[in-house]
């Protein structure tokens, strides 16, 4: 086998770029805030950087409604700076990935307001928009009934909207104000196309799909049949959602994109020679796709190397803390994945929750998710502020900016979203990076005002502090990502599961198979219970810790031991 290519060997690490740096003091984060911190980012040891939205944008869902996608919102910065940004980071061995919305826009955005305006417009049918049904109120309303079942956000409301100057209804799949573009409409499609070669041809190095699973729907308009569901991230559902995600023609769309990118492949994009992804080079456009289903639904997108690049392993995200789960969902990811496939491992992002506070406050137990995430046969994904342990920022519903708890749930009461094991506001998982223990932690001037409110606990959690530390989070994130950047066995290599008792997890990562390896070899081993354990293996004997998460790990005679809820990185002889 040849060495893998570079984004098989990467991690990426995710910059929500509102709340990373704010570099001219008015509050809101920005692209020369992140600039500055490109040299931090190469420290800890990451490969990749990808950006949530930065494009023109009113900001009612803070980028994820977009109203050009080739004009930035003036408060990140111009044309200008994000090419600077891509230069500099290049320039450091990273690579740049940006966030790319394609299934829906503004209501603001000039191609909506121009096919809002009529049904015979130039853009009539550049969104999806249908007659509804007859009801039982009709005649004395004149309005109609939705078109069909189909539902948006968390199942609790009707995907359709009304439209009094069409007298029609639009799909608006997430939320009222995001309508749903028509992408059975060719000239949209080359629209968006060109806006993704825009981008690539600025250097950048591929893109995050947002929800990309919903962008084909079907196109007989067919209701969606009944059958009710709980969890998997909604509150509770109601129908399947087999004509509006995940549909054949979403995974044929994956293709054409990815050829899209292909067109592209051999143009230099600022990075070759970098000393970055352990000596991989070259101008591979990834698609790393946000697409929710089954193992066999999600892994269709990747097609035979010829649809999406990646795809996130959204069960990391909702996951439940014990040896026997994430040890089945290791073996299915590396079933259904298996190599050359990679699944993108995630353990937070901007919807979701803080992993410490997923665990209930034991950083223990996020010591040892860490380790995992860094050791897996994958490509791990860090959340800004993750590094470092950043916990959820309780705010009260009522006062959200974020659409989805101000528009949907701010009447749901604080039991419910304790029984939910997290609290549906993305505001308190998008508070300011905490970077020092001065006013406004180093994300913003003394004197500003941020545009979330800081985590009461910035003056103790924070990079700074925690760069003092051997003994901190930070440490062991920059540990690990070095660790992984150095050995084969952990950048490239297989993974095997071993047979551990109780609450321990274990797994060689081995780089025996490919063309001039060395034969490196690493052991890791997760104890997940609340009592000490060993684990023992005639491969471990003359081996050496790399890494322990807590005091107690040692390696003696063969005989790994850990405390409760740690972990060990062994290299093997």
């Amino acid at each position: 086998m040849t060495d893998q290519r570079w984004w098989q060997q990467t991690t990426i690490y995710q910059v929500y770029p509102r709340s990373f740096q704010d570099s001219d003091g008015d509050g809101i984060g920005d692209l020369r805030g992140v600039i500055d911190r490109l040299d931090y980012l190469v420290d800890l040891g990451v490969g990749a950087l990808w950006l949530s939205p930065i494009f023109s944008s009113p900001q009612r869902d803070f980028g994820y409604d977009i109203t050009d996608y080739v004009r930035l919102a003036t408060e990140y910065g111009d044309d200008a700076t994000v090419r600077e940004l891509i230069d500099e980071a290049h320039a450091r061995g990273l690579k740049v990935i940006f966030d790319l919305v394609l299934n829906h826009t503004s209501d603001e955005h000039p191609w909506f307001v121009e096919s809002r305006a009529s049904r015979d417009n130039l853009k009539a049918d550049w969104y999806l928009w249908r007659d509804g049904r007859r009801g039982p109120l009709t005649w004395l309303t004149g309005r109609r009934r939705p078109p069909n079942n189909w539902r948006a956000t968390l199942d609790l409301t009707t995907a359709w909207q009304w439209c009094e100057e069409r007298g029609q209804y639009y799909l608006a799949s997430f939320l009222p104000f995001q309508p749903d573009l028509n992408w059975r409409n060719p000239d949209v499609k080359a629209a968006m196309f060109d806006a993704a070669r825009y981008w690539l041809a600025a250097g950048v190095d591929g893109f995050r799909l947002d929800v990309f699973g919903w962008i084909m729907k079907d196109p007989s308009f067919r209701s969606n049949p009944f059958r009710p569901s709980f969890g998997g991230g909604d509150i509770v559902r109601l129908w399947r959602r087999d004509f509006t995600e995940n549909t054949p023609d979403n995974v044929a769309l994956a293709k054409e994109l990815r050829a899209v990118c292909r067109e592209f492949e051999g143009a230099g994009n600022g990075a070759e020679g970098a000393a970055g992804e352990g000596g991989a080079v070259g101008a591979e456009r990834v698609l790393v796709g946000e697409v929710f289903g089954s193992p066999d639904e999600v892994r269709a997108y990747l097609g035979d190397d010829d649809g999406l690049t990646l795809t996130f392993a959204f069960d990391f995200l909702e996951y439940k803390y014990s040896a026997r789960y994430f040890r089945e969902l290791i073996a299915s990811y590396e079933e259904h994945f298996a190599a050359p496939m990679l699944a993108a491992y995630v353990l937070e992002n901007h919807d979701r929750s803080r992993t410490v506070d997923r665990v209930g406050g034991d950083e223990r137990k996020a010591r040892l998710l860490a380790t995992m995430l860094l050791t897996l046969r994958g490509v791990p994904t860090i959340y800004q502020g993750q590094e470092i342990g950043m916990r959820n920022t309780y705010l009260p519903l009522k006062g959200a900016l974020d659409p989805l708890g101000r528009t949907f749930l701010p009447w749901m009461p604080e039991w419910i979203s304790k029984r939910l094991g997290e609290r549906i506001n993305r505001d308190e998982v998008r508070t300011p990076m905490q970077w020092d223990g001065s006013v406004n932690a180093g994300f913003s001037a003394p004197d500003a005002t941020p545009w979330l409110p800081l985590n009461g606990d910035a003056g103790e959690r924070n990079v700074a502090a925690q760069a003092q530390d051997a003994d901190s989070m930070l440490a062991l994130y920059r540990t690990l990502l070095h660790l992984r950047r150095a050995r084969p066995a952990l950048r490239a290599g297989s993974l095997t599961l071993l047979d551990a008792p109780g609450e321990l997890i274990a797994y060689e990562r081995r780089d025996d198979q490919r063309e001039g390896a060395s034969g490196d070899a690493v052991l890791v081993v997760l104890n997940l219970g609340n009592a000490d354990a060993t684990f023992g293996a005639a491969s471990v004997g003359g081996g050496e810790l790399l890494v322990g998460t807590a005091a107690g790990v040692t390696l003696a005679d063969g005989v790994v031991t850990l405390p409760a809820h740690a972990a060990a990185v062994v290299q093997l002889a």
